[in-house]
């Protein structure tokens, strides 16, 4: 199991994460976003089918959804990390 050195880093070293899990984040967003592209217009002009339903329409529906819960449990397990950004659980 990691460290757990959250009371350890300063304000600077947090923003700079937070910066990076942004801009990782964005880069997700595009590259769904690119995929989306390529399997639904992409994949139009094929006559291919699944359950009588085009593939253009599997993929750039439920193939994006699929998608994006790998990149987004990929970016929680590789990259994001739990930092305390300050503040009191409690006050909820």
């Amino acid at each position: 199991m990691k460290k757990n050195n959250r009371a350890s880093m300063s304000d600077a070293q947090k923003f700079s994460l937070v910066r990076r899990e942004a801009i990782y984040t964005g880069l997700a967003l595009f590259g769904l976003i690119i995929f989306w592209l390529i399997a639904g217009f992409g994949t139009a002009s094929l006559d291919v089918k699944i359950f009588h339903v085009p593939l253009w329409a599997i993929l750039g529906t439920i193939g994006v959804w699929l998608v994006a819960i790998v990149i987004s449990f990929v970016l929680s397990r590789v990259l994001f990390r739990d930092v305390d950004l300050g503040g009191d659980d409690n006050e909820r």
